[in-house]
């Protein structure tokens, strides 16, 4: 096993965690423009529960761990959110497998398999003003970084301002999915909680990375 590796995802899940923590209330707060406002609550119950159980997380690889994480914010977080946030865990989890070492066309897959699982999941796709829009062309961005022999740094850099500035490409639209549906045009020029979350958990770990890599 590659305490590298290992270590590396641990402090991934961990930075995403602790954006979820830090801003349950603004999430929140943006979800209830439009929703019903429990996105933010909801995220940082599962993620907090995730917390509590960290020391007791199977570690055997970075897949399973990963899986692990999957069922603790499947079970914790509530509604469609937990099931998709879950989920996208949960084939990433499964698209590692059991490998110790995880390159960069493994992260992609991992990416690519979360992104679809979410989608299905969600019933829902990159147009629908979701949590997809911000996140699916972030991992374009940093596949294409990565893909034309840019650095990881740059990658995630990349693929950090991709999802902000997704954040304001969908702002005017009408939502399509979750609560945010059924209000119709109330929806426009509106951000889309989930949106904003993945743009500040993309931006946190380009921030960290030189931490997150060199544990």
């Amino acid at each position: 096993m590659s305490d590298s590796t290992l270590a590396v995802t641990e402090r991934v899940v961990r930075t995403i965690a602790d954006v979820a923590l830090e801003n349950e209330f603004y999430f929140a707060e943006l979800d209830g423009v439009v929703g019903d406002g429990d996105f933010g609550l909801s995220l940082a119950n599962g993620f907090r529960k995730l917390m509590d159980e960290w020391d007791t997380l199977d570690r055997s690889s970075p897949g399973t761990f990963l899986k692990k994480v999957s069922m603790i914010i499947t079970s914790r977080v509530d509604g469609v959110s937990g099931a998709i946030w879950g989920t996208g865990f949960m084939r990433a989890g499964f698209a590692a497998g059991d490998k110790a070492e995880l390159t960069a066309d493994d992260v992609i897959a991992m990416l690519r398999a979360a992104e679809e699982g979410m989608k299905k999941r969600g019933q829902s796709d990159v147009g629908d003003k979701t949590l997809l829009d911000g996140f699916i062309p972030a991992v374009d961005e940093l596949e294409r970084v990565l893909k034309s022999g840019g650095s990881t740094q740059e990658a995630l850099d990349a693929a950090a301002v991709k999802a902000r500035e997704q954040t304001e490409v969908i702002k005017p639209w009408i939502a399509k999915r979750g609560r945010a549906a059924y209000t119709g045009e109330r929806s426009m020029d509106t951000y889309d909680a989930g949106s904003i979350a993945v743009a500040v958990m993309a931006e946190t770990i380009a921030a960290s990375w030189p931490e997150i890599s060199n544990p």
